[in-house]
């Protein structure tokens, strides 16, 4: 069995998940803030868990965004430290897809590439009135990109998905921003349930199709460069209005 272990650390919860002999293990725990202090001592207790030694591994899956920065940040530094450190591919995965893979199989659309077509469309509360948003196609047992990951105000993900034919749509920005974030119509509502079993099977998937990159490759998705101005920025503008 592959020996392969996935993190993301995008949003207030913390996803981990281990596959190995024994396995699958998951864990689901707070996030956010705290991730940087217990994302390491987490992946030890569900290597030891399995019986197994860092060096075992055969790939590192992590979330690279989008989301929030500091969670974003210590995600990569972890998996990029590990892929160094025993030499292992690393695999990059859509933090957004998370959420669409989670709905999928909530929605009891099959594995199978014969499977009817599903069309998702996902957002996450980013503050500040935005929302980082994609949507996405299930199809012939793949996913496809229908709308890259941005970083959007309401009102431009709303023209966005005007009129847009999914059959779903999830993520934290709904119970964030209510009715000012539209539904499309006759498009199911989704909340996550299981984010590190839907985690796993992404990186299962991307692994068998010889997604792993390098460490030095491996590159978080930063969607929002700057959430502070500097001091001469605040004065020019002052200056402008």
């Amino acid at each position: 069995m592959l020996k392969l272990l996935a993190f993301d650390s995008s949003t207030e919860r913390l996803a981990l998940a281990l596959n190995a002999p024994g396995g699958p293990w998951c864990v689901d725990a707070a996030g956010g803030p705290l991730s940087s202090a217990t994302l390491l001592p987490q992946v030890r207790r569900l290597l030891d868990g399995a019986g197994l030694q860092l060096h075992d591994l055969q790939f590192v899956a992590f979330g690279r965004g989008p989301g929030a920065f500091t969670g974003l940040r210590t995600a990569c530094a972890v998996a990029q430290g590990l892929g160094l450190g025993i030499a292992c591919p690393l695999l990059p995965i859509d933090s957004l897809l998370i959420v669409a893979e989670d709905a999928r199989r909530q929605a009891g659309v099959a594995d199978a590439p014969a499977a009817e077509a599903f069309d998702i469309g996902v957002a996450m509360d980013a503050r500040m009135d935005e929302a980082y948003a994609a949507s996405y196609r299930w199809q012939h047992g793949a996913w496809q990109v229908l709308l890259a990951p941005a970083l959007h105000t309401l009102a431009a993900l709303n023209a966005a998905w005007a009129g847009a034919a999914l059959n779903a749509v999830a993520g934290s920005a709904w119970p964030a921003f209510g009715a000012r974030l539209t539904v499309p119509a006759d498009a199911a509502v989704r909340a996550e349930t299981d984010r590190p079993a839907a985690l796993l099977r992404l990186a299962l998937r991307a692994a068998a199709a010889g997604a792993g990159v390098d460490a030095a490759d491996a590159l978080p998705l930063y969607l929002r460069d700057k959430v502070a101005l500097t001091t001469l920025e605040r004065d020019a503008r002052r200056r402008v209005t």
